[in-house]
């Protein structure tokens, strides 16, 4: 037995408050991500490993990709707030790990750690959002989300810039500013959380959440280390590829079979829950793609300092807070919601294509205007692609659909974050090899550094015009391989059926 049903019809203030504590906590979670993303590049930098960078972030991706639909059945066993104030316990100690790591691997895990966290987070505020607001009115309080989402990430990039810029912090307190707003967090969660679901008995799927864990960490150590830790044509890519496959098939079993499964299989013969599960997925890796790599292009080959290249991400995060706001007041108010995602993938893969075409000398309004128009893009689309399956699914298995599609946003993301990463990384060793032998100049760790950005900007002037050119060549080609994936997601949602949203529970 599952979670009672509740049927009580909240006021419109008792939402108002619920969301409040719910969006503080989101906040805190999402924000964790963006004040990171501008300071990447100089943590690598002084911690060793620029080849690992996409492992800073890919770890965080995987931990919450993989513990997302985990978080959304535990919640329907022991209860929502109580899970929900777990994963603000686990974010807390995460993130005060993550600013004492003293190397690479420690920082690495201790962002595993923080990906569990954030994974909770992130799932269950949906599902909460989805207990207490009928699907009718859920779009306005989707918009909120989703304002939320660009307000962290506005501030996030800002506020990491500012702290690796000033000395007398520097970039461990990218890690420790979160804790007091996720205590903060807990706090309010506290004191207005009130649901009236009782825990249930029903078993844990702890065999399909380990399967479910197991098959996709290995698909994303195949995507993450092929190409760089491994050649493609290995054995190490053969059995990473059968493993992943073999958990994957043994995920199905157990799912069939299981008393409360984590991905019930009869979501999967809802056609809205696969379509939106596609895009959703190609939206991550368009969204995190972006997010994890804009940095990258606007310190090493635009030159800008870590707070210059936040305030250079303002327009992708206005895009997004503005188109999810609006789109969330229009769906409440007609009911109708297919033409955002659908214009909102088209607006993506302009952006991305456009974002393929920049070079050092490319203006900052053509940068400004490229990354609004992703951003905007991605707030048409994020938000109603949850509200398409909420709407469509049974109410039973509301938790589990809203983490289904958190899941796979979240495995495209970590996927983008691996393959781009994968691609960055060879690209700039080809052309680096390329453009030092043309200008006879020997390849070595002396000669080249590719540490931190302000020690590429201190290289000699022509060694650092061709590691430059070298990192704009490699950058257009991650974002030209983020068009293809908008586009399929555009295909995905022309084939979802517009459901009339629903004005009960």
């Amino acid at each position: 037995m599952t979670l009672t049903e509740t049927r009580r019809t909240y006021t419109h203030r008792e939402v108002l408050e619920i969301m409040s504590g719910l969006l503080l906590a989101l906040f805190t979670s999402m924000i964790s991500t963006s004040v990171v993303g501008t300071a990447l590049p100089t943590i690598v930098g002084d911690l060793g490993g620029q080849d690992q960078l996409s492992w800073v972030a890919s770890a965080t991706l995987l931990t919450m990709t993989v513990s997302t639909p985990l978080w959304a059945k535990l919640s329907d066993i022991f209860g929502r707030k109580r899970l929900f104030q777990t994963a603000l316990v686990v974010f807390v100690v995460s993130s005060m790990l993550a600013g004492l790591s003293q190397n690479i691997g420690m920082l690495i895990a201790a962002r595993a750690l923080q990906g569990l966290g954030t994974g909770g987070l992130s799932a269950l505020v949906q599902v909460i959002l989805g207990d207490v607001v009928q699907p009718r009115e859920r779009g306005r309080y989707s918009g909120y989300v989703g304002a939320v989402f660009g307000v962290s990430t506005v501030i996030g990039p800002l506020l990491g810039g500012f702290i690796v810029d000033t000395s007398w912090l520097g970039w461990r307190w990218c890690f420790y500013v979160c804790v007091p707003l996720a205590i903060a967090a807990s706090v309010v969660i506290q004191k207005v959380l009130r649901l009236d679901h009782q825990p249930g008995s029903a078993p844990v799927d702890w065999w399909g959440a380990a399967t479910i864990t197991a098959g996709a960490s290995a698909i994303m150590l195949l995507l993450s280390l092929g190409g760089v830790e491994f050649a493609w044509n290995s054995p190490w890519t053969y059995g990473l590829a059968v493993l992943g496959a073999t958990l994957i098939a043994l995920a199905v079993l157990a799912e069939r079979r299981a008393h409360s499964p984590i991905l019930p299989p009869r979501l999967f013969r809802n056609q809205t829950f696969v379509l939106a599960g596609l895009a959703s997925f190609l939206v991550g890796i368009s969204l995190f793609g972006v997010m994890i790599y804009l940095p990258q292009y606007l310190q090493i080959v635009k030159g800008l300092t870590p707070a210059v290249s936040g305030v250079m991400t303002l327009p992708l995060v206005l895009g997004l807070f503005l188109a999810s706001v609006t789109s969330g007041q229009i769906v409440t108010r007609t009911g109708r919601w297919k033409a955002f995602p659908v214009a909102g993938m088209l607006l993506v893969a302009v952006g991305l294509l456009i974002l393929s075409r920049l070079h050092a000398g490319s203006s900052e309004l053509i940068i400004g205007v490229s990354i609004g128009i992703v951003g905007i893009g991605l707030g048409m689309s994020m938000q109603m692609l949850i509200l398409a399956v909420q709407n469509a699914a049974q109410v039973r298995d509301m938790a589990t659909g809203t983490a289904g599609v958190s899941f796979f946003r979240s495995l495209g993301g970590a996927v983008g974050v691996a393959a781009f990463g994968a691609i960055l990384t060879n690209r700039v060793a080809s052309e680096l090899a390329m453009r030092l032998a043309a200008a006879h100049i020997p390849a070595t760790g002396a000669t080249v550094d590719l540490g931190t950005p302000e020690a590429i900007a201190h290289l000699p002037a022509a060694v650092r015009s061709i590691v430059v050119e070298a990192f704009s060549q490699a950058m257009d080609t991650v974002f030209l391989a983020g068009v293809p994936a908008a586009l399929l997601g555009f295909v995905a949602v022309l084939f979802l059926r517009e459901l009339p949203l629903r004005s009960s529970k």
